[in-house]
């Protein structure tokens, strides 16, 4: 067990590049608001124009489809557990005490491996825009604003993670990887034929609405650290982070209650 840590430890937090990483705007890839608002921008306007089939879609076949579809919840399950195994070895690695966790000092730089992990999230969310790909691939049907919204403002609140080197980000991020693991689990089995109950689409639902409920819970151990210790790093950073996932949580309940609100629990 100890070699397999060790091992893991050497390839997701001690190559030079993830230890060495260090975000510079306008040198680190994709580090320029520019980058960043051109793809937003680009996102928000395929997604609108194919949706209203302003633009052609290709004709793809229902099993070229699930071939797809497949492949890329693989591939997201996949990052998803090296990010959030990555991140949790980088942040235990790097932490000088347990308080580093809900409060980077101020000044706090944004590099080492917990921020090259960030910097591999934040490329992950452009890359989710698949998502969506595949959604208008298969009818559109099921395109929401809720799906939309979420993947274009997700983008920018992970670059001002690394923009403002925001307190909590390690939390978050392996809270999120994690919860994706999950998801995309289902999706990848969906994708390949396996049939799951609805109680099972509705207990993924749940989980994402205990993501943000347990965003608020540590952002309060963060909030008296940063008033009870001098201050952190990134509280404008944290204050974007908490109205969006404010509106996320509103958002999810909104949809729960719609999709399962007359449903009676298992």
């Amino acid at each position: 067990m100890s070699s397999f840590f060790h091992l893991l430890r050497r390839y997701l937090v001690d190559l030079p590049a993830i230890s060495s990483f260090e975000w510079i705007p306008n040198k680190t890839f994709a580090s320029s608001l520019t980058f960043l608002f051109t793809t937003i921008f680009i996102y928000l306007s395929l997604t609108l124009l194919l949706h209203l089939r302003l633009l052609p879609l290709p004709s793809v076949s229902p099993s070229f489809l699930r071939l797809l579809s497949t492949i890329h919840n693989l591939l997201i399950l996949l990052l998803s557990a090296v990010m959030a195994i990555g991140c949790s070895l980088s942040a235990f690695t790097q932490m000088p005490s347990f308080t580093w966790l809900l409060c980077f000092p101020p000044s706090t730089s944004p590099s080492g491996p917990v921020f090259f992990w960030a910097q591999v999230f934040y490329l992950s969310k452009i890359y989710e825009f698949v998502d969506t790909a595949l959604i208008l691939l298969a009818g559109g049907k099921r395109l929401s604003f809720l799906h939309v919204y979420h993947h274009a403002v997700v983008v920018l609140m992970c670059y001002i993670w690394l923009a403002t080197s925001q307190s909590l980000l390690p939390v978050a991020l392996v809270t999120n990887a994690g919860v994706h693991v999950a998801m995309y689990s289902y999706y990848l089995s969906s994708s390949v034929g396996w049939r799951w109950g609805r109680r099972w689409k509705r207990a993924v639902t749940r989980l994402q609405i205990a993501q943000f409920v347990f965003s608020f819970l540590i952002s309060g151990g963060f909030l008296w650290v940063h008033f009870t210790s001098g201050g952190c790093q990134g509280v404008n950073g944290w204050v974007f982070n908490a109205v969006f996932n404010a509106s996320l949580l509103f958002l999810f309940f909104d949809f729960h209650s719609a999709a399962y609100g007359k449903e009676k629990a298992p």
